[in-house]
């Protein structure tokens, strides 16, 4: 789908940069400027499986697989490898945060560590409400630039 995207918008600005009033000006160093960072922006992460869900229960592999992220929801919150477990949960001025309390072996899940107490803030539109959580846990699905694809809390929806 990004791709797709990715390429309309690439024929859009192209033909934008590349003519003038109807006349091909010919490749510029701004419109080849212009469309690789539309590549940068508009590609897609790439999603892989490296064995992560193979010792899971396939109950929780499949709720995991199924999340999507609330604000985008034809994009996936992930999975184990960007899960982590954030039991402590509070509002501070106004703000939603979780402190990581996942204390699991990250090699296993293919993951980054992340301290234990590390303080996560929550933006409001990546608060799931739609699904129920089967792990016990709540759980929040970080990048490893901490950016924060969803937050599900424990629980019932």
């Amino acid at each position: 789908m990004f791709t797709i995207i990715g390429a309309l918008l690439l024929i859009i600005v192209g033909g934008f940069i590349f003519t003038q009033g109807g006349k091909y000006l010919g490749p510029t160093l701004a419109g080849a400027g212009a469309i690789i960072l539309l590549i940068l922006i508009v590609a897609p992460a790439r999603a892989h499986d490296t064995g992560q869900w193979e010792k899971n229960d396939p109950a929780i592999t499949e709720w995991y697989r199924s999340l999507m992220q609330p604000d985008v929801p034809s994009a996936s919150c992930c999975g184990p490898a960007d899960a982590y477990f954030c039991d402590e949960y509070y509002a501070r001025n106004g703000k939603a945060y979780c402190k990581i309390t996942d204390d699991r072996p990250d090699e296993p899940r293919h993951r980054p560590h992340v301290d234990v107490g590390t303080e996560i803030e929550i933006p409001p539109y990546k608060l799931k409400f739609d699904k129920s959580n089967p792990t016990g846990h709540h759980i929040v699905f970080i990048s490893r630039q901490f950016y924060v694809y969803c937050f599900v809390q424990a629980g019932g929806a």
